[in-house]
């Protein structure tokens, strides 16, 4: 049987195949990319939250090629034991619609049963990548208890 990582590892080696994504995944595996549920992030990149199927990774992995032009895609550590994954590493996307680059790292976690993964979460710099598609005006933070702002 192929160990936890292998698996992780062979979905992020193909993930826009949707019948090489089904062959390491089970029928109804849980898809989080980004977070569980924020529709405001899902306006600006439709793929985020939680979904279930094979068809669901692929499909974000195919949105993100539309949307962004992938210059890297970089694995720094893949480790795991039975019945869970995580690899972390780097990528640069460029818009395609404004051409602002990007580069954030990484985080995927994994959970396998039975040889097939049931389970999959991407986390990135969601701040940094949802900025590249920032057309116009300003955003304000306040987030300092002290009462500082930031403006981008």
């Amino acid at each position: 049987m192929r160990r936890s990582s292998d698996i992780l590892a062979a979905i992020l080696d193909n993930p826009t195949d949707l019948a090489h994504v089904r062959s390491l995944t089970s029928d109804d595996v849980t898809y989080v990319s980004l977070n569980f549920d924020h529709p405001d992030l899902r306006r600006i990149m439709p793929w985020c939250g939680t979904s279930r199927g094979a068809e669901s990774i692929v499909k974000t992995f195919v949105d993100v090629s539309r949307y962004w032009e992938v210059l890297s895609f970089e694995r720094d550590a893949l480790f795991g034991e039975e019945g869970c994954a995580a690899l972390f590493g780097r990528f640069t996307y460029r818009s395609r619609v404004l051409g602002k680059t990007v580069t954030s790292p990484f985080a995927v976690f994994a959970k396998v049963r039975e040889g097939r993964c049931y389970y999959l979460q991407f986390m990135e710099d969601t701040l940094a990548t949802s900025a590249s598609f920032r057309s116009d005006g300003a955003w304000t933070f306040r987030s300092d208890p002290n009462g500082e702002t930031v403006t981008f």
